[in-house]
């Protein structure tokens, strides 16, 4: 159940804040995201994994985006608030809290598979950025659009192979330590 939940709770908030970030409207996607984020972290059975999992989140999400914003690869609608100033969209960066708590459910048959993690983020990134570009105008690729999709792809291949061995990593010390 919490598969499912997870996996259809995420892609629902992956339309809410692309969706509302290129209407306007981020504050109330960003306020249902966090709703979603805590949610999934109440059900979560090592809660402080999760938040450790979701600090990294944000911190990878503050570098990917930040540096595409500030090197004006990439364009986003609702640009602020930003983290830091002029870097990743506060929607953004909820976009990335939400995708944290896949790690440990609806993703976590990817955890002990790194390689095929970074696989998945160099294709499916890009993609989605794709997705939210030309089907709601929530960035903008800007000339040449290969240096953004470049970026996207390696340091998406980067964070989602970090994603899981951290998370594969602390899980493991948490279910050691209740030996």
């Amino acid at each position: 159940m919490m598969f499912w939940a997870n996996l259809i709770g995420y892609q629902l908030m992956w339309f809410a804040l692309v969706i509302g970030a290129a209407r306007g409207h981020a504050w109330l996607a960003i306020a249902a995201g966090a709703g979603f984020v805590a949610g999934q972290l109440l059900c979560a059975p090592r809660a402080l994994v999760e938040c450790r999992l979701l600090l990294l989140a944000l911190v990878l999400g503050m570098a990917v985006d930040g540096v595409s914003a500030m090197m004006d690869w990439l364009r986003y609608a609702t640009p602020s608030p930003a983290l830091p100033p002029h870097g990743a969209p506060l929607w953004i960066l909820m976009l990335w809290a939400c995708f944290a708590t896949t790690i440990n459910r609806s993703l976590a048959w990817l955890r002990p598979r790194p390689w095929l993690a970074a696989v998945i983020g160099a294709v499916g990134a890009p993609l989605a950025y794709l997705a939210a570009a030309r089907g709601w105008q929530a960035v903008t690729f800007v000339e040449p659009p290969q240096r953004a999709m470049a970026w996207l792809a390696a340091s998406w291949a980067v964070s989602l192979g970090l994603l899981c061995m951290c998370a594969q990593r602390w899980n493991a010390r948490v279910a050691g330590s209740n030996a």
